[in-house]
């Protein structure tokens, strides 16, 4: 299968499961929090207007103009991928940063402005939603897919 199919087919599916998850935590979770494993896992929902780990505060633009080049870069190279396991590592990238983006577009008061929906709470990491897992995942296995073909040359 072209792996470029294989990515947007990953992509798509990663951008659907995070945007049914935050329209749900958007219905559920507004003003109430849930417990799931005591303070470990709780589901709370919050609005992010800036990056990662709550960095970058009011900085939406700036970050959904770099989303926006990040994701047409990777529907250009995930053409290249080799490997079914490469394309999937690109299509998770790539739905978590699409994933993220949509809100920045379609949650905005102006331009590429909105905030970021973040619905799960870990006791150890900031709040985060579908998208931040999976572009957390996609980049852990880059680094690993990387790291593994340099060791086999």
């Amino acid at each position: 299968m072209n792996p470029r199919l294989v990515a947007l087919g990953v992509g798509a599916a990663i951008v659907t499961a995070d945007q049914l998850t935050k329209w749900w935590a958007l219905e559920a979770l507004d003003g109430n929090t849930t417990s799931l494993i005591g303070d470990f896992l709780v589901l709370r929902l919050v609005r992010n207007p800036g990056a990662a780990f709550n960095s970058f505060q009011s900085s939406g633009v700036l970050i959904a103009v770099i989303a926006v080049a990040v994701v047409l870069v990777l529907v250009r190279i995930s053409g290249t991928a080799e490997h079914r396991h490469e394309a999937i590592v690109f299509g998770l990238i790539l739905g978590g940063a699409v994933g993220n983006l949509a809100d920045r577009i379609f949650r905005a008061d102006g331009f590429l402005d909105g905030e970021v929906v973040d619905w799960i709470d870990l006791w150890f990491i900031p709040t985060f939603n579908v998208a931040d897992a999976s572009l957390t995942i996609g980049a852990t296995l880059a680094v690993l897919v990387a790291v593994v073909s340099k060791t086999k040359v």
